[in-house]
């Protein structure tokens, strides 16, 4: 297990740029009565939270994670926060991502979270970067913080995220949830492994669900953002034992932790000994979900709406689960569970035109391809399924 008793390395420096010679005079009265509850823990100190106001943190993601990990590092005195998001806040936003207000619907989530955390403490900087990160420009935008914080939502920035880490020699500090459940850990080799150690190849893309299909309980991302703030303070400070090879496996159902050791792979393609990736890539491609996005057998929003003002003869065919199809539908559509397709076949004819919907896309083209491996050659998938219809051709209908 790895344990720290001195301010952490990265690159040859610490985390932390303040000398201690400068320590006491860059905290004023009202910063050590703000952080008194940090200088008297022995952990900390006044050196400590010194080094706290030196060090630079770099958060990708201003959503669930972000958010609650960017309060407690602006609360905790890191002088400077890195905010990277390309979005925009929705109202789904805000039963768990608390900086935001109904207000702020429609603002840059990098833009109005700045604002909040130089509200919450005027002596952080935060840095708003209303940007997506990829593979030309992560290595120049994290390049200039100490730690990261992976906060994002989905494979290919986790990838991307832990390459560019690797490449930069920065520890990159993990969290993922879904449902009731939540993941931690820091990668950091050579110390030990990295994000590619622990999953050398991503999951085929369909069988990978988001929030927006499973659902996330609001505080879990809280929980889990929280303790990325733990862990990156603990780096910051060089104080206990973090994360490194091990992956905190949180279930808030059961309120249980379950701890997996995780050992640094020699032959991994890119921390390894010799790696066979030495820089960045396409992660979409990656990931495989670049192809996802424009399915051969798609059809949109828009032209399936056309084609039933044309009085075309379609079946659509609804593969989300009965409580979400009470939510909203649409009109003459057949409910067929994605799990009990294979079992109710039967039920639709194999020469009709087939239309399959669920609720972002995504297991609409599962249900899609086994129907037309299965001889339903005419099916189709709607793509971004009922919430894009909801978007763009019915906005009255209720969105979830």
């Amino acid at each position: 297990m790895t344990s720290f008793t001195e301010p952490f390395i990265c690159g040859g420096t610490p985390f932390f740029a303040t000398s201690m010679l400068q320590a006491k005079d860059q905290l004023s009265a009202r910063e050590l009565e703000r952080y008194s509850r940090h200088v008297v823990l022995p952990e900390v100190g006044t050196e400590g939270q010194v080094r706290l106001k030196g060090s630079s943190v770099a958060i990708v993601g201003a959503g669930g994670l972000g958010v609650p990990a960017a309060v407690y590092l602006a609360s905790a005195g890191v002088g400077r926060i890195g905010l990277f998001d390309a979005d925009k806040v929705e109202l789904v936003n805000l039963h768990r991502q608390f900086l935001y207000s109904e207000d702020d619907i429609g603002r840059g989530k990098v833009e109005v979270a700045r604002k909040r955390l130089i509200e919450v403490n005027p002596n952080v900087n935060v840095d708003a970067h209303h940007v997506r990160l990829d593979s030309s420009n992560a290595l120049t935008f994290l390049e200039g913080y100490g730690v990261v914080i992976d906060a994002t939502d989905n494979l290919p920035s986790r990838y991307l995220v832990n390459d560019a880490c690797v490449l930069l020699h920065k520890p990159d500090v993990y969290a993922s949830v879904l449902a009731f459940e939540g993941q931690a850990s820091v990668f950091f080799p050579p110390t030990g492994p990295c994000y590619r150690c622990l999953f050398p190849k991503p999951p085929p893309p369909e069988s990978v669900r988001s929030c927006e299909d499973a659902g996330v309980l609001g505080v879990i991302p809280g929980i889990m953002g929280g303790l990325q703030a733990s862990q990156a303070i603990g780096l910051l400070l060089g104080k206990g034992s973090p994360l490194i090879g091990r992956l905190l496996v949180f279930d808030g159902l059961q309120t249980s932790f379950d701890e997996v050791k995780v050992k640094r792979d020699e032959g991994c393609a890119v921390c390894g000994t010799s790696p066979s990736i030495p820089g960045l890539v396409d992660y979409e491609e990656f990931c495989g979900t670049r192809s996802r996005e424009s399915v051969a057998f798609d059809i949109d929003p828009v032209e399936l709406k056309a084609s039933i003002d044309r009085g075309e003869k379609l079946v659509l065919v609804d593969v989300r689960e009965p409580f979400e199809y009470e939510i909203c539908r649409l009109k003459g559509s057949t409910l067929i569970p994605l799990g009990e397709l294979p079992s109710r076949l039967g039920e639709l004819d194999q020469d009709a035109e087939l239309v399959v919907y669920c609720h972002t896309g995504v297991r609409s083209v599962t249900g899609t391809q086994f129907l037309r491996d299965s001889g339903y050659k005419k099916a189709r998938n709607l793509k971004g399924g009922v919430d894009a219809w909801a978007r763009l051709v019915d906005r009255k209908m209720r969105r979830y």
